[in-house]
């Protein structure tokens, strides 16, 4: 347990912890306001109008990606914080205040996403990377893992009280409420000196910076294929909000506290997969893999959930999977690239992961739409497969491996993975090289 918070020793991580997580409570509490109010106040449960909303909130991170990245890599990342952070807060009052005065409307929630999504792609990365800025490299995993479960933990706390406030007073004071929750973060690096922080190298002035940062990712073909697989699961799979929106409204008939409960069931497996993960040691390709197969199969069971009781009991699977396989790649990514380009390349990760979301959210919307909300799971339950699918070709290939039958061995030891190479048998019943097939630098 100790080495699961090893992190929170440290007095300036602590620090950040503290109002990251107030303010992602306040972030999770708008994003089911705003949802909701698009599917069932601004349309006539259109999941069609909340998946346009998703991919204008999104998208921008596509096209910001580079730009962003070389910012962070560039710039000092707690300056760029408070902007970054200031700008959220003002955006999330001026909408606050069009809905409690009445004078919002579907195009304004679009507008207001698309500005939003503006300001997020710039602050992604920055928030990723600055927290190698708060702890030691030997620390990094632990720390991003449990950025995760502050973020997991705010999604069990701000829905369930996004849908009582929604029902009870209205979204947009639940938008008002959340301009507060930023002053939580805002103070916390207000309280962070400066000359505490990890001096790490800062990207030179010149042209060529951005594709520098692509030629890096070009050449580690161990982060291609991880992003790979999170494009494809970020893609059709993460679409959480339009997938419980559509069960819960359209397939069980029930309102905005339902759908904000289970949007905090679900996160109660976010935050056991981000506990595991925090306890590792270092992030293997193998985890991730594994966590997208077994996401998979999970959503698959979820689409088939014949209540909404049954349906929040299979959302818990769900949650540990799906955030055991993306704080694994998170980590994995941050603790192999370099320092100088780490912000470049946690700026493609965040575009890949939440950038294929304007591509994804329209198609899993008319899914729902059209075929019906338990397709719409299949598509996620579909992703997750493919995923770890394309990850054990992956690792099949670059490490020459071979699945040989052991007659002699009893149980799962009947089966051994044996590497072509130099090092012999590995997996059960061998001893030998891991079998991530991580190619280093």
């Amino acid at each position: 347990m100790t080495s699961t918070f090893r992190s929170l020793h440290i007095l300036n991580y602590r620090i950040w912890f503290i109002g990251a997580i107030i303010s992602n409570i306040g972030t999770w509490m708008q994003r089911t306001a705003q949802d909701w109010l698009v599917f069932d106040h601004l349309t006539e449960h259109d999941a069609g109008a909340m998946g346009i909303t998703m991919a204008l909130q999104l998208g921008p991170q596509l096209f910001l990606a580079p730009v962003a990245g070389l910012v962070a890599d560039r710039y000092n990342r707690k300056h760029l914080l408070v902007m970054t952070q200031s700008a959220m807060a003002v955006l999330s009052a001026a909408l606050g205040i069009l809905v409690v005065t009445g004078a919002a409307q579907l195009w304004h929630v679009y507008a207001f996403a698309l500005l939003l999504g503006v300001v997020s792609a710039l602050d992604a990365p920055v928030r990723q990377t600055f927290v190698s800025e708060l702890v030691r490299d030997d620390y990094l995993p632990n720390a991003v893992a449990l950025n995760s479960a502050s973020f997991n933990v705010a999604r069990m706390i701000g829905p369930a009280v996004a849908g009582i406030l929604t029902v009870a007073v209205g979204p947009g004071w639940v938008f008002l409420i959340n301009t507060l929750t930023f002053v939580a973060l805002l103070l916390s690096l207000w309280k962070i000196p400066t000359a505490s922080l990890r001096s790490l190298p800062r990207a030179p002035a010149g042209k060529g910076r951005i594709r520098e940062g692509l030629r890096y990712v070009r050449f580690r073909p161990d982060i291609v294929v991880v992003l790979v697989a999170v494009f494809i699961v970020g893609t059709l799979g993460l679409n959480f909000v339009l997938f419980i929106a559509a069960m819960v409204g359209t397939e069980f008939g029930l309102d905005a506290s339902a759908f904000g409960l289970m949007n905090s069931i679900m996160a109660i497996g976010s935050v056991a997969g981000a506990l595991l993960s925090a306890g590792r040691q270092k992030p293997r390709l193998r985890i991730i893999f594994g966590a997208a197969g077994a996401f998979g199969v999970a959503s698959g069971i979820a689409a088939l959930a014949p209540s909404y009781f049954w349906f929040g009991v299979a959302l818990v699977p769900v949650g540990l999977f799906a955030i055991t396989m993306m704080t694994s790649a998170n980590g994995y990514v941050q603790t192999t690239t370099d320092p100088v380009m780490r912000g470049r390349v946690m700026a493609l990760y965040m575009a890949i992961f939440m950038g294929g979301t304007p591509i994804g959210a329209p198609f899993v919307g008319w899914v729902a739409n059209v075929a019906g909300p338990r397709w719409s799971m299949s598509v996620a339950a579909a992703a997750g497969l493919i995923a770890a699918l394309i990850g054990l070709v992956w690792i099949i290939r670059a490490k020459q491996l071979r699945i040989r039958f052991d007659r002699r061995a009893r149980g799962l030891r009947h089966f051994r993975v044996v590497s072509a190479g130099p090092g012999g048998p590995i997996g059960p019943g061998g001893a030998g090289p891991d079998a991530d097939g991580a190619a280093r630098d």
